[in-house]
């Protein structure tokens, strides 16, 4: 093993290191973007820099333990029909810009929680979607909303549509990326990110074929028109195209920003990560690194031009995207400051860079890892380790760290772990036998980002530490379109044995007994939660899968010749379906009872000071309810969405699944200061601002995370008496 500062990072310019003046660009006059006043919430996340700063202390540590609910608002949706409710209001002057369940857009009195608009686009919205983007430039504002795979223009005083922008007020995202538009599938669940007079977006791609390329693309504010567009899967002669098969970025996919950008206003950079291309368990089609998948790419926002970039994982066959966006904060090193870029990642590591060159400013090792025995796959040999700071998560799941939590679920534990593969990070997953994902696919950071306070450079992120397994399984050959389609489509989320992963992935063994045809086709095209869309999923192929589901019986049908339109994405989705492996589906390793099957902590609240890459605390985030009554306190729980922190010395944080609380903590100790209830589970982040002078904190709550509480959705605002 060798210690590097750049090996895992490529610099682009004169000579190994980026020149300066491309990176340092001057402000041009006119307003970028709403500053962050002492009173809004302007940006998702608060500000570009993704720091989920406020720089308010009218709620502070001693007196935060007063706080109250101001008002509440119920949205009258049912979540679990739709989608989570993960939203991060909007906040500009005394209005609240935010999403309802089902994608309306809403705009609310921040002060009272009344209504003042709504605007209903007339797509049934069934996918998450984390916040609106606000543009103004002093004369007139915008309220963009990504519904779908729309992207509309709103005017922020009346909710409707603007005209002049794209077509009748919205661009369609899946044109422009390959072929038929029509079968695409991406959608807008992080919202895009303003630089002057572009709004900059990713998407959400399925992870499976076929998918369209996660370009990163920049249009007009005013009239839509394309300015940008960066290939995250290279064309012939662009940087990376070597990284991948010949003529791969014709019918390779994703590789897409799904969860959102940084920006830094004053220099022109972007900050993008990216995740896996498809498909997410084995990459015989794609061997290579996979530029730039699983990278964060700094990029001149102006021009869309790659100023640097950092490949967290070479050809991922074990989803890990980078699962936030990278927070801004400015260090000491050596007696200097540095403005940096902090990365997090769902094995539990923190990456942190120069934010101009995209030089490491902790040391990061390429270090080797086992090859695959599963014949066609050639994964990297080595994989970039950062040294300092320590894991957020555990690391390696050992027969010492099962549950004790009953004499029964432990040796049902032990019993179930020796005959798993548990080696650590990177192990590739074989067939006939699980190998254990430590933190698990949805472990580690995940999409609510990380908080960091710009006055000490303490950064704060919560963590899920639970464990995952998966396998592959051998293609046959055997069986008819039904089944083909259903292994290719679905078993990567539903399980080859159609049984799922509840209640993340639920069973489709009994589909048919909670929904007809028609209503499973709907969702097949248009997703639901964390299901993408599947619109080239038509004719003879739709059929066939829906047989499948209804019976578990294969009828042998094949698949007449495609209409010329969906050709090419036929062609790409059939090509998946004759991948010789396919993955038999997210596993969770929980207990007979439903709880984690590794020792507590399952979800952890870290704060690490990113001057030194030293912990200041770490404590267990959230309980089950149901246990902390028999006693098991301070078990820690799966968490989504992420923490804020303010000048007045409190980190507020929900996240947590279960237990339905928002919480609030001291910064600098982690000592709890105070909680509160929640009607739903808080799976979003809070926003805090002030208006008439009163500071408030706002949380989005639904039930969609926990199907056996209760159900429904709402806005809920606190603020002092």
């Amino acid at each position: 093993m060798r210690k590097v500062s750049a090996v895992a990072v490529t610099f682009l310019g004169l000579g190994a290191w980026v020149a300066p003046s491309l990176v340092m660009r001057a402000v041009a006059q006119g307003k970028n973007l709403p500053e962050q006043t002492a009173q809004d919430w302007p940006v998702y996340g608060g500000q570009a820099a993704q720091d989920h700063y406020s720089s308010l202390s009218q709620i502070n540590r001693k007196n935060v333990n007063r706080l109250k609910v101001a008002w509440t608002f119920d949205l009258g949706e049912n979540g679990n029909r739709t989608g989570s409710l993960q939203s991060n209001p909007v906040i500009i002057g005394r209005v609240l810009y935010t999403f309802t369940p089902s994608l309306k857009v809403i705009s609310l009195d921040a002060a009272s929680g009344k209504l003042l608009w709504k605007f209903d686009s007339g797509i049934d919205g069934r996918q998450p979607s984390r916040g609106v983007t606000y543009w103004t430039n002093g004369n007139e504002s915008r309220v963009f909303a990504g519904i779908m795979n729309f992207l509309y223009a709103l005017d922020p005083a009346t909710g409707r549509p603007i005209e002049s922008f794209g077509e009748g007020g919205r661009i369609d995202l899946r044109k422009g990326l390959r072929g038929d538009y029509h079968v695409q599938s991406v959608a807008l669940t992080s919202p895009g990110i303003i630089y002057k007079d572009l709004i900059i977006v990713g998407g959400r791609n399925p992870e499976s074929q076929p998918s369209p390329p996660g370009d990163i693309r920049a249009f007009d504010v005013h009239t839509g028109a394309l300015r940008w567009q960066f290939h995250t899967i290279p064309h012939p002669g662009e940087l990376g195209y070597d990284t991948w098969p010949v003529d791969a970025w014709k019918t390779a996919g994703a590789a897409n920003n799904w969860t959102g950008m940084s920006l830094d206003i004053r220099r022109g950079i972007v900050y993008v990560p990216t995740g896996s291309a498809v498909s997410d368990f084995y990459g015989a089609d794609r061997v290579g690194n996979d530029l730039f998948a699983n990278s964060l790419l700094a990029l001149d926002a102006a021009s869309g031009k790659l100023l640097w970039y950092f490949q967290g994982v070479h050809h991922d066959i074990w989803d890990r995207d980078f699962p936030s966006p990278p927070a801004l904060v400015t260090v000491k090193q050596n007696g200097k400051s540095i403005d940096a870029v902090a990365q997090a990642s769902k094995q539990g590591w923190l990456f942190l860079f120069d934010r101009t060159s995209g030089k490491p400013l902790f040391p990061i090792e390429e270090q080797k890892f086992p090859p695959s025995s599963v014949p066609g796959e050639v994964t990297s040999p080595t994989q970039p380790v950062p040294l300092m700071p320590a894991p957020y998560a555990r690391q390696r799941l050992t027969e010492d760290l099962l549950t004790q939590r009953t004499p029964k679920a432990h040796a049902w534990a032990v019993q179930e772990f020796r005959g798993y593969h548990s080696d650590g990070q990177f192990v590739p997953l074989d067939f006939g036998k699980q190998t254990v994902v430590f933190p698990e696919y949805d472990g580690g950071a995940e999409w609510g980002g990380s908080a960091v306070d710009p006055n000490t450079g303490v950064i704060y992120i919560n963590s899920n530490d639970i464990v995952g397994t998966g396998s592959l399984v051998k293609q046959d050959g055997s069986g008819g379109l039904g089944s083909q389609t259903y292994r290719s489509q679905c078993a990567v989320c539903h399980g080859i044995n159609r049984a799922g992963s509840p209640p993340a992935f639920p069973s489709l063994l009994d589909v048919y007994t909670r929904y007809t045809s028609t209503q499973i086709a709907d969702v097949i095209h248009q997703g639901r939660g964390r299901m993408t869309s599947f619109p080239g999923l038509q004719g003879d192929r739709l059929d066939a899968l829906l047989d499948y589901l209804r019976t578990g019986k294969d009828n042998g049908a094949s698949e007449q010749a495609p209409a010329a339109p969906a050709a090419t994405e036929s062609a790409v989705m059939k090509a998946g379906e004759e991948m010789p492996y396919v993955f038999d589906g997210y596993r969770r390793f929980d207990d007979p009872d439903g709880y984690p099957a590794v020792a507590p902590p399952w979800g952890t609240l870290n704060a690490i000071d990113l001057n030194t890459g030293k912990y200041l605390w770490k404590l267990p985030l959230g309980t089950y309810p149901e246990l902390a009554a028999q006693g098991l306190k301070n078990t820690g729980s799966e968490n989504y969405g992420g923490p804020i922190v303010t000048a007045g010395g409190v980190l507020i944080i929900s996240a947590t699944s279960y237990d339905r609380k928002i919480r609030a903590f001291h910064s600098a100790t982690g000592k709890l200061l105070w909680e509160a209830d929640l009607p739903f589970s808080g799976v979003a982040t809070p926003a805090t601002y002030m208006v008439d002078g009163k500071q408030y904190v706002v949380i989005a709550t639904s039930g969609a995370r926990n199907p056996k509480g209760p159900q429904g959705a709402a806005y809920v605002a606190f603020a002092l008496p």
